[in-house]
């Protein structure tokens, strides 16, 4: 029988911070388990296993910095609201790694329990919606998508690795990039000129 009080959710969030702690990758039943104070057998009332619990913890990840990243950007627009974006999700990033990396992993998620979580989905509308700003249209827009998502995700991986040695600090370097990303939206050449597809 499983501990009383010893739920799905008491499961995820011991995973995801376990997960901040040593990494996603090494997080274990057995560490969960250990956390919780309960035998291993006990947590599979709860999750499937290691998969499932990964999945799980991506979505509460993507829930969370969804959350933080909708109220950072809220009533804002433009350069204002690509910096409280940019700003939301490095942070996370910064304060919870393991979570983090969950989001950025190709997880194999049960679309069942995909459908019930609102993270992913609102993820992509708060991006498309904060670039509304920028009048742009597809396939335009989704480059720019990809663009953003890998600007951000590139540097707060190259962060989080060291990989930033030289004497500048990364935040002026970050606030550059950030200023920069901003004049190419507003410059963006369109899909016709140029598109090598």
């Amino acid at each position: 029988m499983a501990r009383a009080g010893l739920t799905v959710e008491r499961v995820t969030i011991a995973g995801a911070e376990l997960a901040d702690e040593v990494g996603l990758d090494q997080v274990t039943m057995s560490q969960v388990a250990r956390r919780l104070g309960v035998k291993d057998a006990s947590l599979y009332t709860h999750v499937r296993g290691l998969e499932d619990l990964r999945a799980r913890i991506a979505l509460l990840a993507a829930d969370e910095k969804t959350i933080r990243i909708a109220q950072a950007t809220a009533g804002r627009a433009g350069e204002d609201a690509l910096i409280a974006f940019a700003n939301a999700w490095r942070e996370y990033a910064h304060e919870h790694p393991g979570r983090y990396t969950a989001t950025q992993t190709p997880i194999r998620i049960d679309p069942e329990l995909a459908a019930t979580a609102p993270g992913p989905r609102r993820a992509v509308e708060l991006t498309y919606g904060m670039l509304r700003g920028y009048a742009l249209a597809e396939p335009d827009l989704t480059d720019a998508v990809r663009l953003l998502r890998s600007t951000f995700h590139g540097f707060v991986a190259l962060e989080a690795a060291g990989g930033f040695a030289h004497a500048r600090s990364p935040q002026q370097s970050w606030d550059r990039a950030l200023h920069a990303l901003h004049t190419l939206l507003e410059h963006w050449p369109s899909s016709a000129e140029g598109d090598p597809s």
